[in-house]
């Protein structure tokens, strides 16, 4: 096995935290390997004066992780895993997730007030349609502005006034030392997160087994079979940014519970499913939440969306 291992990485404080933190988990396992960072610049992080759903979405934040990766430049890259689409290059697996964070959303606001207690005509920042759908469907009255940057550049937003209040993820606010800006959690059942959010993901190239047996002592078992269910749900709803779509999988006593919703970017209309069963059935019961959604009506919504 090579002596240097290359992880890509955006250039984001957050980013660079979690690749850190891949960084210093190989390195406890592996002190005799030397474990290098490679910062690049994505087309996500560039493009920032329009939607992601509007610019190709959140595949536009691993495209030039990737290209290091099958160049050569980089033996590994890691992502935020509600970031890597569902269908990933066969070359380039993610098959490793990291032990899941805390998988909520965050509510910050200016004023100290909860979602219930901001005043109607509020502007509020997010430039995510699932968060979107389900504020309106919660506070209607509120206006919803879109949100673009990194984490320290939407509380700027926030603090000069632009907006009343945004929504951020819980994880990364608490990674980079920033829980305390939380006014609050937005958490399940009465709001569901991303698919994966929380979740790390290191991605290597198919061919180096030695790597992937080294990389798989970092996996987490119960992670990765809720990570696999809600992309499979995703997956079969054809979600991306450019679709209002929350999943959210957990594992209790061997039995595995999935939440989800997909919703009109207004909030008029949501429909949702739980299901539960073994968690050994984990595929089957993904299949049955998504077709459930679909019988509500899933694929009408988003059909509208195109």
């Amino acid at each position: 096995m090579q002596k240097t291992l290359k992880i890509a990485t955006r250039k984001s404080e957050l980013a660079l935290w979690q690749a850190v933190h891949v960084q210093q988990l190989l390195r406890r396992h592996f002190p005799h390997i030397r474990v290098e960072l490679l910062p690049l610049v994505t087309q996500g992080d560039v493009i920032l004066d329009r939607p992601l759903a509007a610019i190709g979405g959140k595949g536009l934040f691993l495209k030039e992780l990737e290209r290091a990766l099958l160049d050569g430049a980089a033996d590994l890259a890691v992502h935020s895993m509600k970031d890597v689409p569902v269908e990933v290059t066969p070359e380039l697996p993610v098959e490793v997730v990291l032990q899941r964070a805390n998988p909520f959303d965050a509510w910050l606001s200016s004023s100290g007030q909860r979602l219930a207690q901001l005043p109607p005509g509020s502007p509020v920042g997010t430039s995510s349609l699932r968060r979107q759908c389900q504020l309106q469907a919660a506070r209607p009255d509120l206006r919803v502005l879109d949100l673009r940057g990194n984490v320290n550049t939407r509380i700027r937003k926030l603090d000069e006034g632009e907006y009343a209040a945004i929504i951020l993820a819980c994880a990364g606010l608490e990674r980079l030392g920033l829980q305390h800006r939380v006014t609050e959690t937005l958490a399940a059942p009465g709001w569901l997160p991303a698919v994966t959010q929380g979740t790390i993901g290191v991605q290597c190239r198919a061919a180096d087994t030695g790597l992937r047996q080294m990389l798989a002592l970092l996996n987490h078992p119960e992670t990765a079979l809720c990570a696999a269910a809600e992309r499979a749900v995703s997956r079969r709803l054809h979600g991306s940014c450019q679709v209002p779509l929350a999943v959210f999988a957990r594992t209790q006593g061997g039995r595995l519970a999935i939440s989800a919703l997909v919703g009109s970017p207004d909030g008029r209309r949501l429909v949702r499913s739980d299901r539960q069963g073994p968690a050994s059935e984990s595929a089957a019961l993904a299949a049955l939440v998504a077709e459930d959604l679909l019988q509500q009506g899933a694929g009408e919504i988003i059909a509208a969306l195109g």
